[in-house]
């Protein structure tokens, strides 16, 4: 039998691990979402009358990946036009070089919505600047969305558009006052933070078309680009695709990834990659201070085993504590 005095200290250690674990969780339902808007930001509106092809250029225009959309006949906000839409236009209309993307050069906003949800009625999922962080991880990775709205319950304006972006540096600039939970100190392959299996990737001498075709099918929001060993050579990421818009290139999508890789009009570093073996805390402190969406995981010979995105990050540090796994389909 135990000594009482041995297991008094186990019970102890347990329940403080428990408490840590609980850190991050408690800090999230502490505060609101009013609390990580910023002072300035830019914030543009599309009404759904507007042509698509004109909403893209302005999104390009004004840096952004995504606007709330404003239907001026049922005055109110019903949704978001994002790039994974500019994406779903290219894949259904792309015939080829030599043919014209009508959808894309003559539909209004409202007519893509209509033609392509085939379901008008399709709910914007917002949130209130009143409700807590806690709520907010919650939503986006429940209905598995990047773009988070933040509506005013009384005028109906939108405030601001969260992102697992914008949560995780809040996190992690003043969670550095708060106690250290004992799992940053841990493994990522022991916590099983990330995606390991069926990863989408795409060769780098596939076509542009294929990897839209990948980004649609798995609704995925970067794929590692590798070649023919299976390592990674770059990352190309849905916001790539709105350059398209920019570069007014979106009738060649024959192109190779190799050429659309270099085609790529800003500057791009290589791959932000981790290992199986680094811990939470290394992970987290290089994705914010990289300010990028993800980490491509790999072995030693840079072949790709897995993706460790913002919202595995989120679940691991939040939701896990609270016995929910809102990434679960």
């Amino acid at each position: 039998m135990e000594p009482l005095s041995q297991v008094s200290e186990e019970k102890q250690e347990i329940q403080k691990q428990e408490i840590d674990a609980t850190v991050y969780l408690n800090f999230m339902k502490s505060h609101c979402c009013y609390d990580v808007i910023p002072t300035s930001c830019k914030l543009v509106i599309f009404d759904t009358t507007l042509q698509v092809k004109k909403a893209f250029f302005a999104l390009v225009a004004n840096g952004l990946r995504a606007a709330p959309l404003w239907d001026s006949k049922l005055q109110k906000f019903v949704g978001m036009l994002t790039i994974t839409d500019f994406i779903n236009i290219l894949h259904c209309y792309y015939k080829s070089p030599m043919v014209q993307m009508y959808g894309l050069e003559s539909h209004r906003i409202e007519t893509w919505r209509d033609v392509y949800l085939k379901y008008p009625n399709h709910l914007l999922v917002s949130i209130s600047p009143d409700a807590s962080l806690f709520d907010a991880i919650y939503s986006l990775l429940r209905h598995k969305i990047h773009r988070l709205p933040i509506i005013d319950p009384e005028s109906g304006n939108v405030l601001h558009i969260l992102t697992h972006k914008r949560i995780l540096k809040f996190l992690h600039l003043f969670g550095k006052k708060l106690p250290r939970p004992v799992f940053l100190q841990r493994q990522i392959q022991e916590l099983g933070i990330g995606t390991f299996r069926n990863i989408a990737t795409v060769q780098q001498t596939a076509t542009l078309y294929d990897a839209l075709s990948i980004f649609v099918e798995r609704r995925v929001s970067a794929l590692p680009v590798v070649d023919e060993q299976g390592r990674v050579v770059a990352l190309y990421s849905r916001f790539d695709v709105i350059n398209l818009a920019a570069q007014k290139i979106y009738n060649n999508l024959d192109m190779s990834m190799r050429e659309a890789i270099h085609r790529r009009s800003c500057y791009v570093e290589g791959v932000i990659k981790c290992h199986a073996d680094e811990t939470l805390e290394t992970i987290i402190d290089r994705i914010v201070k990289a300010e990028v969406h993800r980490l491509v995981l790999v072995d030693k010979a840079d072949v790709v085993k897995g993706i460790v995105s913002l919202s595995d990050l989120l679940q691991a540090m939040v939701l896990t504590p609270a016995g929910i796994d809102a990434l679960v389909s």
